[in-house]
């Protein structure tokens, strides 16, 4: 009684089934997901009532003031075959939905896109395999002078406080992404609430993941492990594009960093010294 009218008094938001639930999430793995919880809550709240029912109307009906007079048996082979297979049979009907859904979220067979994230304290790096872009992705910095003490702007006016970053991922809407995830110092986390998924980041080793963003829009999450003093300041911003504006996009980028390698070569080219050096071995 004391929960039901704790939500009551609470406010609007507070009492909202959806603040208090999982999240549905945008992808197709993130709505198994869900759907699976929700079974599993639905089975666990019906074994609840089923079993505390027995026991409130057994307590209520076979108490010693109404006369009841105890049972002398210790043994009953048909009691015990029941409620063994009983909860077997619950347990195998929990288990099969659950194992296919494990399954599914581990098969990254058919991606078309595959990147490669790799954790940083305290940023992220996005690495487009076979396309040649590769960035880093760090708190926006609105969000990083709002955080700084005695910096005279209030946090609640930055819009997206803490989940906004500089340079967001940028995927393809309606593709099946392939995310590569590990890290270069110690452990992080890439977490996405709408796509139902996360996975840590580990230093040697890759961990793979894969999401499908079935609508357009921004999705924004945060490093999910404790990952040092600034934990806080590393969020996860993606955002999921048409195929054409994303392929415009994809292009955009492939050639501002050509041409960022192109200047940076030509620049090492005509430096004091480089310029030496090949006066001496022309010399």
């Amino acid at each position: 009684a004391a929960g039901p009218a704790l939500l009551l008094g609470a406010s609007p938001a507070m009492a909202a089934w959806s603040d208090l639930n999982l999240r549905v999430g945008v992808t197709e793995l993130s709505r198994e997901i869900y759907g699976l919880h929700m079974l599993i809550l639905w089975i666990c709240v019906a074994i609840a009532v089923a079993v505390f029912g027995v026991m409130i109307y057994s307590i209520a009906t076979f108490r010693k003031s109404k006369g009841a007079v105890p049972a002398t048996f210790d043994h009953n082979t048909k009691a015990e075959i029941v409620w063994t297979v009983i909860p077997v049979v619950i347990l195998v009907a929990m288990a099969v939905p659950a194992a296919r859904t494990l399954v599914k979220i581990d098969d990254t067979r058919g991606s078309e896109l595959t990147v490669k994230v790799t954790g940083y304290q305290w940023k992220w790096q996005y690495e487009y395999v076979d396309h040649g872009v590769s960035f880093f992705s760090t708190l926006a910095r609105t969000s990083d002078e709002a955080r700084q003490l005695d910096s005279g702007i209030a946090p609640e006016s930055v819009e997206n406080y803490l989940l906004e970053v500089d340079n967001p991922l940028v995927v393809p809407q309606g593709k099946k992404v392939r995310v590569l995830i590990t890290a270069n110092d110690v452990i992080h986390a890439w977490w996405v609430p709408d796509f139902g998924m996360k996975k840590d980041a580990i230093p040697g080793y890759i961990n793979e993941m894969w999401f499908r963003a079935d609508e357009p829009g921004v999705y924004r999450g945060q490093c999910a492990e404790l990952c040092g003093r600034d934990h806080g300041f590393m969020p996860v911003v993606v955002v999921a594009k048409p195929k054409a504006e994303f392929e415009a996009w994809l292009a955009g980028q492939r050639s501002a960093q050509q041409a960022a390698a192109g200047a940076a070569r030509t620049a090492q080219v005509d430096s004091p010294a480089v310029q030496a050096v090949t006066l001496a071995k022309a010399e």
